[in-house]
């Protein structure tokens, strides 16, 4: 495990991540979880449990490269399951070495990376075998589905609104770009990356209305996800 600065003392009902290991077709493998329980909420990419909505749990389980099976919802939850967990959570995969997460801290915020750049470009790429500029063809088909190389949980103290939610995912991916560029990779990521958002439901306020990078929680959302990215990326270069 990496961890750019020391983490602060543990709010109450802080989210923390455990680091758990596993065995499958004859593979060591890792993956981290949180347990939420009642009070959260979460809006994320997750192939398991994606969107907004009350969570109980966030799983990132690791597989091995190259990725055989075509259920990973259902691979995710069948981990979940293992691990006792109940309620609905959000999973979300790497090829990853899991135990070499990094995170960073900010203001209350803390951001956890797994970061995998072994397959990593621009996402505004050019189709293949297709021109810039030219129409995508109709019969193109969808690519397969292969496991997000970095993926990004954030774990935020305070409400969000449903549009605060979604900027944080925006703010986040902004500062894994960031990160990303400020270690020297020509990249703005992999085809793949996945962002997870955590927050504790809002009571009849509504939540925090902001948090692109200018806004309070937006500023250290950015900064403890450049610094968790940033860490994990270095050794890529």
């Amino acid at each position: 495990m990496s961890s750019v600065r020391l983490r602060p003392p543990a709010q109450r009902g802080e989210p923390r991540a455990e680091l758990h290991d596993r065995h499958e077709d004859g593979h060591r493998l890792h993956h981290l979880l949180w347990r939420l329980g009642p009070g959260f909420r979460v809006c994320s990419s997750a192939v398991l449990g994606g969107g907004i909505g009350p969570r109980a749990w966030v799983l990132n389980a690791q597989v091995p490269g190259g990725y055989p099976r075509l259920d990973p919802d259902r691979h995710l939850a069948e981990i979940a399951a293992a691990e006792g967990l109940t309620g609905q959570g959000a999973g979300l995969m790497t090829a990853a070495e899991v135990a070499a997460y990094t995170s960073a801290h900010d203001g209350g915020v803390t951001a956890t990376v797994t970061t995998g750049l072994g397959v990593r470009g621009w996402a505004a790429a050019p189709e293949t075998g297709r021109r810039s500029g030219e129409a995508p063809a109709d019969d193109v088909p969808a690519a397969p589905f292969r496991p997000g190389t970095v993926n990004i949980v954030v774990a935020v103290p305070v409400p969000l609104s449903d549009a605060a939610l979604v900027n944080a995912v925006a703010t986040a991916t902004e500062a894994k770009v960031q990160a990303l560029l400020d270690a020297g990779l020509d990249c703005s990521g992999t085809p793949t990356d996945a962002v997870c958002v955590i927050a504790p439901e809002p009571g009849t306020e509504g939540g925090e209305a902001f948090a692109g990078p200018r806004s309070t929680w937006g500023a250290r959302i950015a900064r403890a996800v450049h610094g968790a990215a940033l860490a994990g990326a270095r050794p890529a270069r």
